[in-house]
């Protein structure tokens, strides 16, 4: 695989970015990190009574490997996601704080609620419990530009619920999840959303508005954090104001970035830029569908071809670069999107298998929302972006001799923050206007 990271090369950091993610599984029965100082009355830290085990896990950079990661397989489901919930305006989710959450999920599911999650991942559990804990392990972090990820499992405090305790042991061994057991009571909300605000280092402030229904049982929470740096900042001379011509028609002020960068995107969908954090081990990634394509026809055709064939065919060319600052705060319910993409099962109170995970004496237990919350702040001193997901349940020196190519992001397009080894999306968005 053609490595971004070869055609980015390290220099001086200059610029301050960061990113969260947050995803929630919750889970209902029908009827009825490190630990977390300050936890309500009734709500205990169980994660040191689950000690991890060390697995023998996948080396993420071997060749050998490459012909069974499922990186592409998981970037198209995450596309396919992001295009279901594109209506009208922003849209912005992370692609690693989903599969986590879904992945940690999956380990407690059994028969065609299991094989329905597989399928729409497609990926096999085992295959993405071996992936994510060896990228997780993998993770480029340096002063410049520093990721956290983190799980969580917080499980109601009844004596008719029955945990399952090798599916805890296996999302300590591969998903270093931290185990609570609460009361589900409003303290458990603040104690939920301070672990949140906590593990997105304030992006996110709360996930819970209101204490747990009385039917939840249990939460999966996944949240993911990125702090970068430009590689090169931005100067006053660099910023000028101009128009962004949203979706709806508006014509909207907004403050333009200008710089050049040394990697060139193009396809036949539309042409764009990467412009590297730190020692280029991630960097934002931006491309501006051919004029007359919408959003939603560039997302769809991208599906088709791949966003891993976009990214391998990078060259090193000088483009010209406007980027408007910009700030994207978006919330979704993702049940309606999951159950189209098939995972049906698991939602149904009547269906959903989730033996492997649980047992309640009242009834059966499924999975009755699933909440994404990002946030990301792209500006002259870099990006800060953030996430969270719950279930309730380079560079080349060669002279060139052609005309520099031109990328003005000047109306709607497509974004990402990416690993450049991987080729991996972290962050994965669409910016319609600016808010």
């Amino acid at each position: 695989m053609k490595h971004l990271m070869q055609m980015i090369t390290k220099r001086k950091r200059k610029y301050l970015g960061a990113g969260l993610l947050l995803t929630a599984i919750f889970l209902s029965a029908l009827t009825s990190g490190c630990a977390l100082n300050g936890l309500h009355k009734g709500t205990q830290d169980l994660t040191r009574n689950i000690p991890k085990e060390e697995v023998e896990t996948v080396d993420m950079m071997e060749p050998s490997y490459e012909s069974v990661n499922p990186r592409k397989e998981l970037t198209e489901f995450s596309l396919e996601l992001l295009s279901e919930n594109l209506s009208h305006g922003n849209c912005l989710i992370s692609p690693l704080s989903i599969v986590s959450a879904l992945g940690m999920t999956a380990n407690g599911a059994e028969g065609s609620t299991r094989a329905q999650m597989e399928q729409m991942m497609h990926t096999d559990t085992a295959v993405l419990n071996d992936y994510l804990k060896a990228y997780t392990d993998y993770m480029p972090n340096s002063e410049a530009c520093q990721v956290n990820i983190a799980n969580s499992i917080w499980f109601r405090d009844r004596d008719s619920l029955a945990i399952n305790e090798d599916f805890l042991k296996t999302s300590r061994n591969y998903y270093d999840a931290s185990i609570f057991e609460a009361p589900f009571d409003a303290g458990t909300r603040d104690d939920i959303n301070s672990w949140v605000k906590k593990e997105t280092n304030g992006m996110i402030q709360k996930l819970l508005e209101e204490a747990p229904p009385r039917d939840a049982v249990m939460y999966l929470v996944n949240a993911l954090s990125f702090d970068g740096e430009w590689r090169d900042i931005y100067k006053k001379n660099q910023i000028h104001k101009g128009t962004f011509n949203a979706e709806n028609g508006e014509h909207q002020s907004a403050e333009f970035m200008y710089s050049t960068e040394a990697v060139y995107l193009e396809n036949t969908l539309g042409r764009g830029f990467l412009k590297p954090y730190g020692d280029g081990a991630y960097a934002f990634a931006a491309v501006l569908p051919d004029e007359g394509m919408t959003m939603k026809e560039f997302l769809e055709r991208l599906k088709e071809n791949g966003i891993t064939d976009l990214l391998e065919q990078t060259r090193n060319k000088t483009v010209c670069v406007r980027l408007p600052k910009f700030t994207v705060e978006y919330n979704v319910v993702l049940n309606e999107s999951l159950t189209e993409s098939g995972m049906k099962d698991a939602f149904d109170s009547q269906k959903a298998d989730f033996s492997s995970m649980a047992h309640s004496d009242n009834d059966n237990i499924y999975i009755s929302k699933v909440i994404h919350k990002t946030k990301i702040d792209v500006d002259e001193k870099g990006t800060k972006a953030g996430a969270v997901t719950a279930v309730e349940v380079s560079e080349g020196s060669a002279v060139q001799t052609e005309e520099p190519k031109e990328v003005f992001l000047d109306r709607p397009f497509f974004y990402m923050i990416i690993d450049t080894r991987q080729n991996f999306p972290l962050f994965m968005g669409c910016l319609m206007q600016l808010e």
